[in-house]
């Protein structure tokens, strides 16, 4: 136990290469979780499906649908590979009395791997309403691997993209939360562009539709936030500049707020850029 408690501790390697080998032994047994990109992408799934199994609450039948999928999965793309994993964690278990014990043990997994399938589980449930999605998304968007915090707003965005649109209300209640990760994950998850994953047409067309919500973190003190909320209006210059001038002139007029100018300044470094020529 002392050893695992000094390798949480440690600090990722910059190469594959340099990563020690007790390190990577523990990763693929899942007694650890990944502390950068470089070890996110050294893990073997099917190693450590194989570790991990047996504290899952899964008959010999759906464990063996699961293990030879994951294997065959090994020359995908890492982010392909755990979609399509979840896919097969919820093909295999819908329907089965088991389904929801094997979630919440892939869900509180000291793994962040495991962690990131029981995301994708919920990705491939097409019976979620979206309330229903960002409530199971909660603890992901909260998690302490942030790895596993990115994963919670792509596993809701991607089957419900429409009713982030549609249903657009629904998160204001989280950028109001006390938690600013929560708040985090609201504007992210609504981001026009994105990061690895399809843009919202809507949005970028009428970035009107999220005004409320921004104007929610409009202030916000932590910088995390604030760089995601910049980052929705850098996305939204690229279709719609005059909306994203006009809200920064007005947000600037109505307060001064630093965090706010810290904010506007962000957001319009796209428009700085092509106006600089």
């Amino acid at each position: 136990m002392a050893d695992l408690e000094a390798l949480k501790a440690r600090k990722g390697a910059v190469r594959r290469s340099e990563i020690p080998s007790n390190v990577l032994a523990a990763l693929n047994r899942g007694e650890i979780e990944t502390v950068n990109l470089v070890e996110f992408l050294a893990v073997d799934h099917a190693k450590l499906f194989r570790h991990t199994k047996s504290h899952l609450s899964l008959d010999e039948k759906s464990a063996k649908q699961i293990a030879s999928t994951i294997k065959k999965l090994s020359n995908q793309g890492v982010m392909q590979r755990l979609a399509d994993t979840g896919q097969v964690f919820h093909a295999t278990l819908n329907g089965n009395n088991n389904r929801e014990a094997v979630y919440q043990q892939l869900a509180a997994h000291p793994s962040d791997i495991l962690r990131n399938w029981a995301a994708y589980m919920d990705a491939a449930s097409e019976k979620l309403t979206f309330a229903q999605r960002l409530k199971r998304a909660k603890p992901f968007a909260t998690d302490t691997n942030m790895g596993v915090r990115e994963i919670a707003w792509m596993c809701v965005r991607v089957p419900a993209a429409e009713a982030i649109v549609a249903q657009i209300e629904k998160l204001h209640p989280f950028a109001r939360h006390k938690n600013h990760l929560i708040r985090r994950f609201a504007i992210e998850l609504s981001r026009p562009c994105g990061v690895w994953t399809k843009h919202i047409t809507a949005l970028k067309q009428q970035p009107e539709i999220a005004e409320p919500l921004l104007e929610l973190c409009r202030e916000d003190e932590t910088k995390y936030v604030q760089d995601s909320v910049a980052n929705w209006l850098n996305d939204a210059s690229k279709t719609r500049p005059d909306f994203v001038e006009s809200l920064c002139e007005r947000w600037l007029s109505e307060t001064d707020s630093k965090h706010t100018q810290r904010i506007a300044h962000r957001a319009l470094r796209t428009l700085r850029k092509k106006a600089n020529g």
